[in-house]
């Protein structure tokens, strides 16, 4: 190398773009490792890929050290390298071979747009689960067909595969170079190595890098500059939405209802208390959220039970319906509020709108009956204090509380296993709604007058409560600022997936209501 770089000097250094051509697609396969373990990757690049780089490097070499003199042959020395007989089943290899690469690069991008939508950091997008077993095996259509449209437009815009080369070279470099800085910080960050180590890895590596950087960034006006301009554009997107969602999270957590405000409006809240549940969907772990209080200062009637629901997606393929929910109470009995917090794995489905709604409602019942010292299921403390309980499915709690519902027939009263009479309903009801209670189960006079009005709120009816929040730049801000918020933002939310749960509420019984938050 070093005589190389010595007699061809600056021609040898311009070169070095095309060498760097090389090494890359022989790294892609690391980003399988959504699909692949780490052994079965090292195992297969040590024993398969590493060598097969090198024999056929080593061929193609020594081909052209021999034919080095004719002209034509050197442009195309690999396929000229292969004998005549081969050629053909060599080109179909490495056609498969391309597409093997590109399919790792499409699932490294897909685990980067998951890992970055978590974070906030990238527009809602669609994640379809693939697998029950590795978590990595997802796919995105959206990101799916943008890949293909972005790979239609740089072939059909290049028609020339120098310059595509030169995009693939100066992508490939980079990324090589972000993430040895990025190591540098893994060694002193999480390894918990000295600085000078890590300043000796950054100055070794990277200063190699560097050079083929370099050699790249010579052909940026030659197809270069279209990972750059893609960089740019995706980290505006990236920018600007966990900008705006940060702004929005803050709002929420520095708006959220006192619990004295909740108190001295009484157990009617200030307004007429109607028959039927409210399911209020929040983003808020505890505290209320500031749409709630909006409810209560513009409606003139609020559901008799109101029920915080926020449904949570957790890094598991499946929970159990053991612990599918959490339940809790806001404020004191007699306001009749609730939170319940909903969890779901990855590879879990909840499309059911009726077996759900059953479940949630089963679950607040069975929080009611078993609220006591005595009781054995474990108790969570939030940050508000608010005791929340692990409460399964009515399908998988056999000795909890269990619905049965009725249609068009006279309502009596609620019975058990033991025929205990719990509450009366005397009205003529379309739905009639009993909690069937075990019998060892020993109920006092408030639980069953609180189970009382959760039935009748049931064969009212429930209603889905959806707050729209609309961001907006505060008067007096920055023009940088009302661009980012006012169209960037708002342009990405009307066009950016709404949450999973939104998708299988009834729009029947749905009320959205609209709130400006001034960030």
């Amino acid at each position: 190398m070093y005589k190389f770089l010595k007699k061809t000097q600056k021609g040898g250094w311009m070169s070095l773009g095309g060498i760097l051509l090389c090494i890359t697609g022989s790294e892609a396969m690391f980003a399988d490792l959504g699909h692949f373990s780490q052994l079965s990757i090292k195992i297969a690049f040590t024993f398969v890929v590493y060598p097969s780089l090198i024999l056929a490097y080593m061929g193609q070499a020594a081909y052209l050290s021999k034919h080095h003199i004719l002209e034509t042959d050197y442009r195309i020395g690999f396929y000229v390298s292969v004998p005549e007989k081969i050629r053909w089943p060599v080109l179909v290899i490495a056609i498969f071979a391309a597409v093997v690469g590109s399919q790792a690069i499409i699932t490294g991008t897909f685990s980067i747009i998951k890992q970055c939508s978590a974070l906030g950091c990238f527009p809602r997008v669609k994640i379809i689960h693939t697998s029950s077993k590795m978590h990595g095996q997802i796919y995105i259509p959206e990101i799916n067909w943008t890949l293909m449209l972005l790979c239609l437009a740089v072939t059909v815009g290049f028609r020339d595969t120098k310059r595509m080369g030169n995009a693939s070279g100066l992508a490939v470099i980079t990324v090589m170079l972000v993430t040895t800085c990025l190591m540098s910080l893994v060694i002193v960050l999480c390894w918990h190595k000295s600085v000078f180590l890590a300043i000796l890895f950054i100055f070794f590596f990277g200063s190699i890098e560097a050079l083929y950087f370099s050699a790249s960034l010579i052909k940026f006006l030659e197809g270069a500059w279209v990972p750059i301009a893609l960089a740019l554009i995706f980290s505006a997107i990236m920018y600007v939405w966990h900008y705006g969602t940060l702004k929005k999270y803050e709002f929420d957590v520095q708006n959220k209802v006192s619990i004295n405000w909740l108190l001295a409006l009484g157990p009617t809240l200030g307004i007429v208390r109607v028959r039927g549940i409210g399911l209020i969907h929040t983003e808020l772990v505890s505290g209320i959220p500031a749409i709630f209080s909006h409810f209560v200062t513009n409606l003139p009637a609020f559901h008799q039970v109101v029920v915080f629901l926020c449904i949570k997606s957790v890094p598991v393929p499946h929970v159990s319906p053991k612990e599918r929910f959490l339940v809790g109470r806001v404020g004191p009995k007699e306001y009749r509020l609730y939170r319940c917090i909903a969890r779901y794995g990855y590879r879990d489905v909840h499309k059911d709108d009726l077996n759900f709604e059953k479940d949630l409602i089963c679950s607040i019942a069975e929080f009611i009956r078993s609220e006591r010292p005595e009781c054995s299921i474990p108790i969570l403390d939030s940050e508000n204090d608010e005791r929340m309980t692990v409460i399964g499915t009515s399908s998988s709690n056999l000795e909890g509380i269990r619905m049965h519902e009725d249609g068009d027939v006279d309502s009596s009263e609620i019975v058990g296993t033991s025929e205990r009479r719990v509450a009366k309903s005397p009205e003529k009801v379309r739905k009639r709604v009993r909690f069937i209670v075990p019998e060892s189960s020993q109920i006092d006079n408030g639980v069953k007058e609180e189970l009382r009005e959760l039935m009748e709120a049931r064969e009212a009816g429930m209603a889905f409560i959806l707050g729209h929040s609309y961001v907006r730049a505060k008067k007096g801000s920055s023009l940088i600022k009302k661009i980012v918020i006012n169209l960037g933002y708002d342009f990405l939310r009307r066009n950016s997936r709404g949450p999973t749960y939104v998708l299988s509420i009834p729009h029947a019984s749905t009320l959205e209501v609209g709130m400006v938050y001034q960030v």
